[in-house]
């Protein structure tokens, strides 16, 4: 009972009122943990409709553990543009800082900051937040509390928001490794979103292992059509 009550409260908080992510607030909901001497390649895909048309991103990434409790992550963005070519749009760097260790306290907890710059533009985001888990018998509930700042020459003034506050959260049931069902709700500026994601994980030697995750997220906030498919795979080693 205190598990739904604690979930309802989520939920409650996360319709409030306030401003919403923009079109990159479905990507991906983090976990708190960082392996020691952790190395990882990472490749995002995300491709989002709705009544303006189609908006693909793709992220490539290398990171790696610099402590027990520290993985940097450098990551090349592309996208497509309004004339349908594809080119690189923004570099990203991203800190990823495990709090606590897991099994320590009620649950485990993390941050997470990322700077992005765009390519060929005077403009900047910087996301901070907390990255919290928690395991319910064989369910886990992770959720993300963060907030994007944007500032630069070329940010739209008329339609973004200087300040984003975010929320993403993902109730998943491990029934196995290499299949993990769960459901995913994405916040952001004038946007919610909700829908089925899966995961799965495949160990080979030592702490080598490929992770995969595939979700689509229909959003709620009144277009006729709004959703967004996403993928991503990850080899760490």
């Amino acid at each position: 009972m205190r598990f739904f009550s604690f979930l309802s409260l989520l939920v409650n908080i996360m319709l409030c009122p306030v401003a919403f992510a923009d079109e990159g607030s479905v990507d991906k909901v983090y976990h708190p943990y960082v392996l020691p001497n952790e190395r990882e390649v990472e490749w995002r895909f995300a491709s989002r409709q709705n009544d303006d048309g189609n908006l693909l991103t793709q992220r490539f990434a290398f990171g790696k553990a610099v402590s027990e409790h520290l993985m940097l992550e450098f990551y090349l963005v592309g996208a497509r543009d309004e004339n349908d070519d594809f080119g690189l749009a923004s570099y990203e760097v991203e800190a990823r800082w495990m709090l606590t260790e897991q099994g320590q306290y009620w649950a485990d907890w993390g941050a997470l900051f990322e700077v992005e710059k765009a390519h060929s533009k005077d403009l900047w985001e910087a996301t901070s937040g907390i990255l919290i888990e928690k395991e319910f018998g064989q369910t886990s509930l992770t959720t993300n509390f963060l907030l994007t700042y944007t500032w630069g020459s070329d940010r739209d003034i008329d339609t973004e928001s200087e300040v984003i506050p975010q929320f993403r959260l993902k109730y998943r049931y491990r029934w196995h490794p290499w299949l993990q069902p769960s459901v995913e709700i994405y916040t952001g500026e004038k946007f919610v979103g909700i829908g089925p994601a899966f995961m799965g994980i495949q160990r080979y030697q030592g702490q080598k292992q490929l992770k995969w995750e595939l979700g689509f997220i229909s959003g709620l906030n009144g277009d006729n059509k709004d959703h967004t498919l996403r993928f991503v795979l990850e080899y760490e080693f």
